[in-house]
């Protein structure tokens, strides 16, 4: 490496060179350092990483990582990960040297985080401090896993939040009916909103939607894709998890009012998506058809509760609910537990039974 003053500029530059995983020699070098000694500091951060010394300072871990993670994931989980480092991460740890940070300092940090307040004065939520937790410890255990760290603070400080938020909500039937009176004013929220309560659909999934993905012959919409909004491009990118690419059944009512739909559509494409809106534009439509109807307010995503809700009471097991809606069935039987029909009665009265020398054939009644 070698470090020069520009005298046109008054700065100084760095410029290295390095072998890079394929053995090739190449040349990089950065520019306008107002001083020599941050000019030194950063040679200093460079070889560091190229050494993968944990001499190194946090920020200049989060360089590597990035290199490492980011072509690894999906653009919208990146953002989200992005996002969080950026803004929850990088303004406490950025200086701190990555293997000196202690157990304590991560302590501190949580409680920073709790402490903060969101733009309009609330509280971040419990499900969101997890996640930034979550995202901090992935950090440290990268470093473990694959850099040398000892053991990772944050994993030994213990997490902040909780993996659920308020209570679920959904409606019933009859919650929904009363709502999608009241938005049969704009056919595409109407419809829209359909497709939401009756397939149990995410919102991704529902924005991704093309006429190609309907086979009206069977009745059958089939989910290959998710919709995204990032840095004002829109972005289509796999489902959410292997198990989301799925092929629904649709009931008959709502394959002939999605048929009836797209035919309205003008000039639509095989491939041109049917829900040319917004997320923003969904939350807003659930706002005033809710307040229309009188019923309570709901998350969109409230709507895909509603569905398995409706399914559970209809007397469909897990494994079958898990197909319809891209879960695994042991978190459908996990996150609804609560609302299938209790059995707790009918296996203490059948115990009894046994102790008691009773039903024989109790024990195959399972």
């Amino acid at each position: 490496m070698a470090i020069y003053k520009e005298p046109k500029t008054n700065t100084w530059r760095v410029v290295y060179r390095y072998t890079d995983w394929r053995g090739a020699v190449k040349q990089t070098q950065k520019r306008g350092f107002t001083t020599k000694r941050e000019a030194q500091e950063w040679e200093r951060e460079q070889l560091l990483k190229k050494e993968c010394s944990l001499d190194m300072n946090f920020a200049s871990f989060i360089e590597t990582y990035i290199v490492d993670m980011k072509n690894r994931l999906k653009e919208n989980t990146w953002h989200t990960k992005e996002h969080i480092i950026r803004t929850k991460i990088l303004p406490y740890f950025s200086n701190k040297q990555i293997d000196e940070i202690q157990p304590r300092d991560i302590i501190a940090w949580q409680n920073e985080i709790i402490s903060e307040k969101k733009k309009d004065g609330k509280s971040f939520s419990p499900v969101y401090l997890k996640t930034v937790h979550n995202q901090l410890s992935a950090i440290f255990n990268h470093a473990v896993k694959f850099y040398g760290l000892p053991s990772n603070p944050a994993a030994k400080a213990g997490n902040m939040g909780k993996s659920k938020n308020r209570e679920m909500q959904f409606w019933t039937q009859d919650e929904y009916k009363k709502f999608s009176f009241e938005i049969m004013d704009k056919p595409i929220s109407f419809y829209a909103f359909e497709m939401l309560y009756w397939c149990g659909i995410r919102e991704g999934e529902l924005l991704a939607l093309t006429p190609a993905d309907f086979d009206f012959e069977k009745e059958t919409v089939s989910i290959t894709k998710s919709y995204q909004r990032l840095d004002c491009r829109d972005i289509i990118t796999d489902p959410k998890t292997p198990k989301s690419n799925r092929v629904i059944k649709m009931p008959d009512f709502l394959a002939e009012e999605m048929q009836d739909y797209i035919s309205q559509l003008y000039e639509i494409q095989p491939n041109d998506r049917i829900f040319e809106i917004t997320k923003h534009y969904l939350k807003h439509e659930m706002e005033r058809g809710s307040k229309a109807a009188g019923v309570k307010r709901i998350r969109i995503h409230d709507l895909r509760h509603s569905h398995i809700s409706l399914l559970i009471e209809m007397g469909f097991s897990a494994v079958a609910i898990a197909d319809r809606v891209g879960h695994e069935s042991i978190d459908i039987t996990y996150r609804y537990a609560h609302l299938f029909p209790s059995t707790q009665n009918e296996m203490a009265d059948k115990l009894s039974l046994i102790k008691n020398g009773g039903d024989e054939n109790v024990s195959k009644d399972r």
